[in-house]
């Protein structure tokens, strides 16, 4: 297991799970990074580190391509492919993935986060999930393309120093529950 003094979370602050995931980390000890951009109001500012125009272009991404990838439609706003470029900054600096969200039938996940979980995927990195209306985690099986639960002894521990941490904005009692156990396992 890394030491915590090595550690560092990558998310955005938001509200909701990565707020959630925020607090954890300043519990125990962690640093955190959270991407966010002008004009965006995150919920957590400890960390916080704003990008600007240039940074966010570098992760700008086709929204033809991400509303094809996910199977759904997203709206085409200035804020919400900011929301997107910055998704791209808390995945692409952490080693593994952590998402608070529900997976669904076609194996993607619900809503803007997951761009985040489906970036993971892309980088083939380590992703988890924990499925809110399963009350479970559950691990991408890249080889097999499918997700695997994991319960119990099985349940995802951090083992990389970088992180990511993100998810819906409306978080469950057992998935707040999820995120502690998460780094009580790990620290």
């Amino acid at each position: 297991m890394p030491k915590r003094e090595d550690v560092i979370l990558f998310s955005g602050g938001a509200q909701g799970a990565e707020a959630e995931f925020g607090a954890c980390a300043e519990r125990f000890g962690i640093e955190e990074v959270n991407f966010s951009f002008d004009g965006h109001r995150p919920v957590r500012t400890r960390g916080l580190r704003i990008l600007n125009h240039e940074e966010l272009y570098a992760g700008e991404v086709s929204l033809a391509y991400v509303s094809r990838l996910m199977n759904r439609r997203y709206p085409d706003t200035p804020t919400f492919r900011k929301i997107l470029q910055s998704i791209w900054y808390q995945i692409n600096h952490g080693q593994e993935t952590y998402v608070i969200g529900t997976i669904q039938p076609d194996q993607t996940v619900r809503g803007g986060t997951g761009w985040g979980a489906e970036f993971a995927k892309l980088c083939n990195k380590p992703l988890y999930v924990f499925d809110q209306d399963r009350s479970h985690w559950f691990e991408w099986d890249g080889d097999a393309s499918k997700w695997t639960e994991r319960s119990g002894s099985q349940e995802p521990v951090i083992t990389h120093v970088h992180f990511s941490g993100t998810g819906t904005r409306t978080v469950t009692a057992a998935a707040r529950q999820a995120i502690d156990g998460l780094f009580a396992r790990s620290f």
